[in-house]
């Protein structure tokens, strides 16, 4: 049995890797045409562009690997079927559930691989792309508005926005609106520049505005000419928070490319301020089923090594897998918008395309092995 699996392992990781190395070379050649006219902005050159485009290559392997798991695995199987090696080894005791459990063993090592990746591989070098980028090319901004965020305190509550994170990981173009707990506002501080401290924002050059609280007792018509704003000019501004780097950097770039702890702490934080999550939670739990989705491949493949076919036939049943790849790929990414517009469960919008291509999975490996 060893001799078995031995033989299926080389020949399905060959050929995954294979596949992966094809789709990642098409999405760099593609991400480095896209990225050329960005080159020349500041001090951003070629070199500067290749580094980039090579430091997207971890978020677009996690997002490849079960694609890249079903076709490497379809055409493995039916080539096994094709020259009747696969017979042969179903004569020799390789019955449908030791196959079955054959192969998920080796997507349970996909599934570990995909994990590691998604969660720290492709989250480093994302980060380390958008930071080396801002360095040479200038701020990464999200949006023409930024990114806001609220906090509760004891006595206030804020609501912040940072327009953008600099090359060193500094936050830039900082509002911070301080309300006290009946929604008047108390103060206003804006600053060009701030950085993180463990327990605190430190701004630097902050112009902070206080508000008079005795406005609401003052009639309509003399509030505006009594009201008397006291502006100040302060080099240094600390400002104590909860909110932290981590937090931002979710805010400002994509979820999906952040460590599911930064997503759980940051989900925790909307929760704890009244704010929707939904989006958050939907990414939170995709990148826990999604890792999974390489098992549901490999079982998907298995029943190719049960057909029979021509020659000629091999090409159309790895076409056939290149095109399950991408509607599972598809599904997923629209089940995620869905789920987010019709305020699914957030775990049901995540596992519902892997529970959808399990079931077929499982439908085809019962019919082609039993009934055919």
């Amino acid at each position: 049995m060893k001799t078995v699996r031995r033989l299926l392992y080389v020949d399905l990781i060959s050929n995954i890797a294979y596949v992966c190395l094809g789709f990642l070379a098409l999405f760099l050649f593609f991400d480095f045409v896209d990225e050329m006219s960005s080159i020349g902005i500041q001090n951003y050159n070629l070199a500067h562009a290749f580094a980039f485009v090579v430091l997207q290559m971890p978020g677009h392997l996690y997002e490849l690997l079960p694609i890249g798991v079903l076709i490497g695995g379809v055409l493995v199987m039916a080539r096994f079927a094709q020259s009747s090696e696969f017979t042969i080894l179903r004569t020799s005791g390789l019955g449908p559930q030791r196959a079955l459990k054959t192969l998920l063993m080796l997507g349970a090592g996909f599934v570990f691989v995909t994990f590691i990746i998604g969660d720290y591989a492709a989250p480093l070098a994302n980060r380390t792309a958008q930071l080396l980028k801002a360095k040479y090319q200038g701020t990464t901004v999200a949006g023409q508005s930024g990114a806001w965020l609220k906090e509760q305190q004891l006595y206030s509550r804020y609501a912040v926005n940072v327009g953008a994170l600099d090359g060193e990981g500094n936050m830039a173009q900082i509002r911070i609106f301080e309300f006290d707990t009946s929604g008047r506002i108390v103060s206003s501080t804006n600053a060009p520049s701030g950085r993180f401290l463990s327990d605190a924002w430190l701004l630097t050059h902050a112009k902070r505005m206080e508000f008079p609280q005795d406005l609401k007792s003052m009639p309509m018509e003399n509030a505006m000419d009594k009201i008397s704003l006291q502006v100040l000019q302060l080099p240094e501004y600390r400002w104590p928070t909860d909110i932290n780097a981590q937090m931002v950097s979710v805010a400002l770039l994509k979820p999906e490319r952040m460590p599911i702890y930064d997503l759980f702490r940051y989900i925790q934080h909307l929760d704890n301020n009244g704010q929707s999550a939904q989006l958050y939670e939907i990414e939170f739990w995709k990148k826990l089923f999604y890792p999974l989705s390489c098992m549901v491949m490999l079982m998907l493949a298995l029943p190719f090594a049960y057909l029979h076919f021509r020659q000629s036939g091999i090409a159309a049943y790895v076409f056939g897998g290149v095109v399950t790849g991408i509607s599972f790929f598809l599904l997923n990414n629209v089940f995620g918008y869905i789920g987010n517009i019709s305020h699914w469960e957030p775990w049901m919008a995540a596992a519902a395309p892997s529970m959808i291509y399990f079931g077929i999975s499982l439908a085809a490996f019962s019919w082609v092995v039993y009934k055919k």
